[in-house]
């Protein structure tokens, strides 16, 4: 085996968790497929003898694509508070289970709600809570990625860490439960029956609707009856809305004349939906995988 191969094999080995670090800094699969192929460029540059000094391959990585995505996330921009944040792009599996790389990448609960609190963090911010909480990288690493010290780096993360202890719903573990209280919601909003509706929302429920470019642009609801009158609204759409996992949870994925026409993800707290999200944009549709829905 030659040298390049060698490092092909050692660089597959960690694929999965680079891709893992990079979703989580992006929200975004097709760009952390991005940022590890770049990851992948950047080794394959290296010379073999630079190569052969580096003790800790897998560190050297998560610091390259740590590096790469705070790249992305600082061209990208980032918006200003949680109501002007673009519904992140789901992951859709089958309602009867995860594939073995979704797994990986929704591991710790890593749910539409808590990404939908990352988009607000500053990129500085999200890379040093992405990189300890969630990947134990001490910070006199992510202080060398961010240009500053490590106690600078420490206050990054202590600050995403309270935004998202604030703003982060945690879902109910049981998923047999959030599958009901769903379909009661479901239900409910094909029936036309408001009331039922409304028992099944939490009171300060919060429903986004990302319409990207088209004309509605991003819609954002809360309160019961509010998101309860929205979904009697649009009950005809229930009807076609198929059951699926949204980024491991309970959601909802809706064809229309054989075409994508939203994803419905859900977030269930204290046996209530806490959260809707609602993935319009037909843009972003068109590059999700949605094959297994097709009839």
């Amino acid at each position: 085996m030659d040298s390049t191969e060698w490092l092909a094999e050692r660089f597959e080995e960690n694929r999965r968790h680079l891709r893992a670090v990079a979703f989580r800094m992006l929200g975004s699969l097709s760009e952390a497929d991005d940022a590890v192929q770049e990851s992948w460029l950047r080794l394959s540059r290296q010379r073999e003898e630079r190569v052969d000094a580096i003790d800790n391959l897998t560190g050297w990585l998560t610091t390259v694509v740590a590096r790469v995505a705070l790249t992305m996330l600082k061209a990208r921009g980032r918006e200003e508070s949680l109501e002007a944040v673009r519904v992140p792009e789901p992951i859709i599996s089958p309602e009867d289970g995860l594939d073995p790389e979704h797994e990986a990448l929704l591991a710790d609960a890593v749910g539409l709600a808590l990404l939908v609190v990352l988009e607000t963090l500053q990129p500085a911010e999200r890379l040093a809570f992405v990189l300890h909480d969630m990947f134990a990288v001490p910070f006199e690493d992510i202080a060398v990625i961010v240009g500053r010290s490590p106690a600078a780096a420490r206050q990054l993360a202590s600050r995403a860490r309270r935004r998202v202890r604030g703003a982060d719903a945690v879902p109910d573990a049981d998923l047999g439960r959030q599958r009901e209280v769903v379909k009661a919601f479901t239900t409910a909003s094909r029936g036309g029956d408001f009331a039922a509706l409304v028992a099944v929302l939490d009171p300060d429920v919060v429903l986004r609707a990302d319409y990207g470019s088209l004309p509605a642009g991003l819609k954002l609801l809360r309160g019961a009856e509010a998101v309860a009158r929205q979904a009697l609204m649009f009950a005809r759409f229930a009807a076609d809305a198929r059951p699926a996992l949204v980024n491991g949870a309970p959601g909802r994925v809706t064809i229309v004349d054989g075409e994508p026409a939203a994803v419905m993800g859900f977030t269930v707290v204290d046996g209530r939906i806490k959260e809707i999200d609602i993935l319009v944009d037909p843009d972003r549709l068109a590059e999700l995988d949605l094959t297994i829905f097709e009839a």
